[in-house]
């Protein structure tokens, strides 16, 4: 894919290697959301992919995401939050999205508790706490809390494949850790794994939710 394609020329080129993935995975490729990853880029942009078939998008800047979202409210959308989020935003941020990916903490789901919200826990698979996510050795005494609050629906989990790690093994281990969590929350049986330098082998080790950005909607514009 060169520099110059256009966006519908890139999500068709994803949409492709989505559908391929899944086929060498054996699995229905409708099985797979496809989160289009629009921070730092404009409604014009939302508008376009919207166009051209695109129904899920993610953010991760409440103040950037706010204002774009009530000004796409006529779209048929589902709107994701994929970013660390501060627990005194979280009740702003419940307000305009649908699903959150990055749930990591107690303090978050009594924030956003009340509201009605698809949630993930988010898995820190590095040894470094800053860059979000909880131990996989808490993910069970968080998932009691998600379950615990009211309007939240736990979907599954999210992770990140960290730098210098083998993708698909990184990947592996959520998947290990999914199915210890199904044995309290059965239907979280999701898992928001792959961006745009991994989606494949997130497909091949049960990946639902894509998260990507660049290979679809290109370079981030420049301040200008």
């Amino acid at each position: 894919m060169t520099a110059t394609a256009s966006l519908a020329e890139r999500l068709d080129a994803v949409r492709s290697g989505v559908a391929d993935a899944a086929r060498e995975a054996d699995r229905d490729v409708a099985e797979v959301t496809t989160i289009v990853v629009t921070k730092f880029h404009p409604a014009s942009m939302v508008r376009e992919l919207h166009d051209l078939g695109v129904r899920d998008f993610g953010e991760s800047r409440h103040q950037e995401a706010q204002p774009k979202v009530a000004e796409l409210s006529e779209l048929d959308a589902t709107w994701h939050f994929i970013g660390q989020l501060q627990s005194k935003k979280a009740r702003q941020v419940a307000g305009y999205v649908d699903v959150v990916h990055s749930m990591d903490r107690d303090s978050l789901a009594a924030a956003l508790a009340g509201n009605t919200l698809d949630v993930f826990i988010q898995v820190n698979l590095t040894d470094d706490p800053g860059r979000g996510g909880v131990d996989p050795e808490g993910i069970h005494q968080l998932a009691e809390h998600v379950l615990d609050a009211e309007g939240l629906e736990l979907r599954g989990l999210m992770a990140v494949a960290p730098l210098g790690r083998e993708p698909r093994q990184a990947f592996a281990t959520v998947r290990e850790l999914s199915e210890r969590l199904r044995s309290i929350a059965p239907r979280a049986d999701a898992l928001s794994i792959g961006m745009s330098g991994d989606y494949r082998e997130a497909i091949l080790e049960g990946a639902t939710h894509l998260r990507i950005g660049t290979a679809i909607t290109g370079n981030r514009p420049t301040a200008g």
